[in-house]
């Protein structure tokens, strides 16, 4: 159980190490500097897997971004998941964001 506690917070020496590169997991196409330059970490690969799944939502996302009301509702929603995504990874914190973690957990790189 100490283990698992010292995961989470960010006195684990990974999570110090590569929490700035691992903000780069939420801003768009960017998911893919952690995801493939840091292969050894365990955090920045947690959060660029996520950060992946958001980035393809997103394109989605982008298809009905040109309905009046609804489009514009999802992409904000997106937006302010990324921003919480960026302040928690750089707290050095494990967000498991809800579904997309389920996602994320199914990339093997």
């Amino acid at each position: 159980m100490a283990k698992q506690e010292n995961k989470k917070t960010s006195a684990n020496p990974d999570v110090e190490a590569n929490k700035n590169i691992a903000v780069l997991s939420y801003v768009w196409i960017l998911c893919l500097v952690p995801l493939l330059g840091k292969k050894n970490s365990e955090f920045a690969q947690f959060h660029a897997k996520q950060g992946l799944i958001l980035f393809i939502i997103e394109l989605v996302a982008g298809l009905f971004a040109w309905f009046p009301f609804f489009g514009q509702l999802l992409m904000l929603f997106l937006i302010v998941i990324s921003v919480m995504g960026i302040i928690k990874t750089y707290n050095g914190e494990w967000w498991k964001i809800p579904f997309i973690y389920d996602w994320s957990k199914k990339i093997n790189l």
